[in-house]
């Protein structure tokens, strides 16, 4: 069971993920997330990685050149689509446990599924993450959140 409980990918994304997740592991990157959205009839497959210090132009196009290439290959429902690659910016998805530890100390947001005292939002410092919770700071306030309550958190970027 993931960490928190956001809605898990389709059968296009899975099938995008099984295919760039080992190619974007290999160039020493992360892959953070995948979108696959139509806008004005037209598919959009949104790729995001990230690396310690950044994700740069060269590794966009390296992972775009050769992803393209395996999803043509092995992904043959997926029809007409325009890839796009990109770092997922300062405000980062977080996921797993790990992305919560990495950024302890961040400022992010939270929603929830739940209401917590009157609220579903909730944006303020990264305190800390337990194994199945974490804490978040927010105007003097602690509040301890658990991961499957969580539908959705990022870093509240600058």
């Amino acid at each position: 069971m993931a960490f928190i409980n956001i809605k898990e990918f389709g059968a296009v994304e899975q099938q995008i993920q099984a295919v760039a997740q080992p190619l974007i592991e290999s160039l020493g990157l992360e892959l953070v997330h995948i979108e696959c959205v139509v806008h004005n009839r037209q598919k959009f497959v949104r790729i995001y990685m990230d690396k310690p210090k950044g994700v740069g132009l060269d590794d966009c196009v390296a992972v775009s050149r050769e992803l393209g290439d395996l999803i043509d290959i092995h992904i043959e429902d997926i029809g007409p689509y325009r890839l796009e690659v990109s770092s997922p910016g300062p405000n980062r998805p977080l996921k797993t446990r790990a992305d919560f530890i990495r950024f302890q100390g961040e400022r992010i947001k939270i929603e929830t599924h739940e209401i917590i005292e009157g609220r579903k939002k909730f944006t303020g410092i990264l305190e800390k993450t337990n194994d199945d919770s974490v804490t978040i700071a927010v105007d003097g306030r602690s509040f301890d959140i658990a991961g499957s309550n969580i539908s959705r958190a990022n870093l509240a970027g600058q």
